[in-house]
């Protein structure tokens, strides 16, 4: 699922509004997700970023923490200590599930409808504060499948 954001959101009052500095760096992580078609891992943003300037792995890693820290990115675990990320949910992009492959690794967006969820009960009836709800199916996805059956 592509986000739904305008192709003019402005990523500079987002990170004004949650009292960070907005740099050249930051912007360009925004805008590489924002970009994409699914979540995507630190590695992909670093190959993404590195492309048409240097900006270090480790720099990377810190900013991508920093705006999961701040609510403007979400992190979605993709088993094992590897990590996606993508644009937090808002207005524009509404909470959905995920497809994870097991075989390649490529995480996709799922429609909200795909998997409708009512939390509605679950936080009246939860004694704490629920913060984030994360779906993730796994599989194996069709390009995958392909390739198996090429394969036999």
């Amino acid at each position: 699922m592509k986000s739904n954001t305008s192709p003019h959101r402005d990523f500079a009052a987002l990170l004004t509004d949650a009292g960070l500095a907005v740099t050249t760096n930051r912007l360009r992580v925004l805008e590489v997700l924002d970009g994409s078609l699914s979540p995507l891992s630190a590695g992909d943003i670093h190959r993404t970023l590195a492309r048409s300037s240097s900006v270090n792995r480790v720099t990377v890693y810190r900013i991508l923490e920093r705006l999961v820290r701040h609510g403007i990115l979400e992190r979605l675990s993709s088993g094992g200590r590897a990590f996606h990320y993508g644009l937090a949910a808002d207005t524009d992009h509404p909470p959905h599930p995920h497809f994870y492959c097991t075989r390649c690794g490529q995480m996709d967006c799922l429609s909200p409808a795909s998997l409708p969820m009512d939390t509605t009960w679950l936080r009246r009836t939860f004694p704490g504060r629920i913060d984030k709800i994360e779906i993730r199916i796994d599989g194996i996805c069709k390009n995958c499948l392909r390739k198996m059956k090429l394969e036999t």
